[in-house]
C-alpha cells in the first residue's frame, strides 16, 4: 500500500542523496524539449523507441495502478518499474538523480506538484484532455496535472463497533479507539487533522482547533498510535479509522474478497472534509520524456481514468462509471460539506510545523 510521507525536504534530500548518490552519466538536457508542440503521434512513436517507464510513488496496490501499466504494456509495450516513495521523497529523488535519472514520472499530493514546478523538476505536457480538466487540477502548461482525487472520511468496523460514527462530534462520544496514524510522516494523517480543523472552525492556516480534537481523544485513553494498515485491519485490530475514500473503500473490498463475513461502513462525516487530489510530475531530468508524456496522456484518457476509478478514486474528467462500480462508492450528497485547500502554502508551512504540534499536544496526553 502506498505511504504517503509529508518529511521536510531537506532531510528526505539527504536521505535520497545517501541512496542514489550523485549518479555520474550527466545530466539529461531536455530543456529545449518541448512536449507540448509536438502531436500526440509523434509522442507516440518516440516513447515505443524508449521502450519503457519507470515511476515513483505509483505501486500497482494504491488506486488501481496496476491496469494502468498493464494498459500501457498491451496498448504501446511500454514496460513499466516502480519505488515507492513519499511526495517529498520523490522530488528529492529527481533532484539528487538529475546527473542520471533513473526514474520518469511521479505521482504527488496536489501541493507538491506547485513546490516540483518551483524547484524545476518538471517537464510540461499539458495532454490532448487538457480543456476537460478543471482550473483547480492544473497549472497553467502542464508542469503538474491532478489525475484523481480523494476525501478523508471515518471508515468503521461493524464487527467491533456497531453504532458507526457519521461525524467528528460522534467520534469525541465513542468509547472505541480511533485511528489516525503517524503524523510525524504520514500525509494521509496530517490530512485527517486538518479535515478536524475544518469541522471544528480551523482551517490549512489554523490547524489549532484540529489538534484540540484529537487532544480529547488522546486524553480518553482513545488514540490509537499504530499504524493504520489493511494488515491490522484485516486482523480487527483497527476499530474506527480516518482514511482517504478511495482506501477505505480499497480496503473494505480486498478484505471482504478473504472474509465475506467482514463489515465495514465508510462515510464522509457529517460536518464536512477535506479533499485534494494527486498530481502527475514528469521529471525534467528523465531519458524517457515521450514515454512519461505517453504515460500521462493515457492516464487521463477515459481508460485510464476508469483504471483509477476501480481503485475507488474519484476522477479528475468526468467519465461514466459502470453501476457495478457506482454501487460501492459513497454517495454523492456526503460530499456536500467538503473543502478544497485554498491556500496551498500556507498548508505547506502547516505541515513543516504539525509534526512538532502534533508530538506536544496530542502525543503527550495519549496513554
Amino acid at each position: 500500500m502506498k505511504v504517503r510521507f509529508a518529511k521536510a525536504a531537506a532531510a528526505a534530500l539527504a536521505a535520497a542523496m545517501l541512496l542514489t548518490g550523485c549518479g555520474s552519466s550527466g545530466s539529461t538536457n531536455n530543456e529545449n524539449l518541448d512536449l507540448n508542440s509536438m502531436s500526440l503521434e509523434e509522442i507516440e512513436e518516440k516513447a515505443k523507441e524508449e521502450g519503457e517507464v519507470n515511476s515513483v510513488g505509483m505501486p500497482d496496490d494504491w488506486a488501481n495502478w496496476d491496469d494502468t501499466w498493464a494498459g500501457l504494456k498491451e496498448k504501446y509495450g511500454l514496460e513499466h518499474t516502480d519505488v515507492d516513495l513519499s511526495s517529498a521523497e520523490e522530488l528529492s529523488m529527481f533532484e539528487a538523480e538529475k546527473n542520471n535519472a533513473t526514474k520518469d514520472i511521479g505521482d504527488v499530493g496536489e501541493t507538491y506538484g506547485a513546490v516540483a514546478e518551483d524547484q524545476g523538476l518538471t517537464l510540461k505536457y499539458k495532454t490532448s484532455y487538457w480543456d476537460e480538466i478543471p482550473d483547480w487540477a492544473k497549472d497553467d502548461d502542464g508542469d503538474w496535472v491532478v489525475a484523481y482525487y480523494g476525501t478523508m472520511g471515518i471508515i468503521t468496523n461493524k464487527k467491533l463497533v456497531s453504532d458507526a460514527p457519521t461525524s467528528f462530534a460522534d467520534l469525541l462520544e465513542g468509547d472505541y479507539m480511533v485511528s489516525v496514524g503517524d503524523v510525524a510522516r504520514s500525509t494521509r494523517a496530517q490530512y485527517a487533522v486538518l479535515a478536524a480543523a475544518y469541522a471544528t472552525g480551523g482551517d490549512e492556516n489554523n490547524i489549532q482547533p484540529g489538534l484540540d480534537f484529537f487532544k480529547q481523544i488522546a486524553e480518553q485513553g482513545r488514540l490509537d498510535k499504530g499504524e493504520f494498515t489493511l494488515s491490522r485491519m484485516e486482523k480487527g485490530e483497527i476499530e474506527v479509522a480516518i482514511v482517504w475514500d478511495f482506501v477505505g473503500i480499497g480496503y473494505r473490498e480486498q478484505i471482504k474478497e478473504n472474509n465475506p463475513d467482514a463489515d465495514f461502513e465508510i462515510c464522509i462525516p457529517e460536518e464536512g472534509s477535506v479533499q485534494s487530489g494527486y498530481a502527475t510530475i514528469i521529471n525534467a531530468y528523465t531519458k524517457r520524456p515521450h514515454a512519461a508524456a505517453l504515460t500521462r496522456e493515457y492516464i487521463l484518457s477515459d481508460e485510464g481514468q476508469l483504471n483509477l476509478a476501480k481503485g475507488y478514486a474519484r476522477t479528475v474528467r468526468d467519465v461514466e462509471l459502470p453501476a457495478e462500480l457506482e454501487e460501492k462508492m459513497i454517495p454523492d450528497e456526503q460530499y456536500q460539506n467538503v473543502h478544497m485547500v485554498e491556500d496551498a502554502e500556507g498548508w505547506q508551512k502547516t505541515t513543516e510545523e504539525l509534526p512538532t504540534l502534533w508530538n506536544e499536544q496530542v502525543l503527550a496526553y495519549a496513554n
